[in-house]
């Protein structure tokens, strides 16, 4: 595995794989979206068919345009509008919940 493969396997945090790719970020847009820009991230190198095994001088522009497009999806949109998680697609933003569930939370009247 070369270096930096070797180096984002052990990121914990968001933030590091905008300092290692040398990334300019929104403080505000990656604390309140960093799950989704990585996962954003990732699809972006999904992508391209072969990524996993390209050589470093190949792969390190690659990540750098994938984890900037990523960010900048969340700079002009929001995680409900961008749904990048199945949760997004399956509720479009609303919630069903039966009337009997809703009446079986209120105290009883006795």
């Amino acid at each position: 595995m070369d270096p930096l493969r070797q180096r984002m396997a052990r990121f914990t945090a968001a933030e590091e794989f905008f300092w290692a790719l040398d990334i300019p970020y929104d403080r505000h847009v990656l604390d309140v979206n960093r799950l989704h820009i990585l996962k954003r991230f990732r699809q972006y190198l999904s992508q391209h068919s072969g990524w996993e095994t390209l050589p470093e001088g190949e792969l390190l522009p690659l990540c750098r345009a994938a984890l900037a497009r990523a960010h900048d999806d969340f700079v002009h949109s929001s995680a409900l509008q961008e749904r990048v998680f199945k949760v997004f697609h399956e509720a479009r933003g609303q919630q069903h919940i039966p009337l009997q569930r809703l009446h079986a939370t209120l105290p009883s009247r006795r």
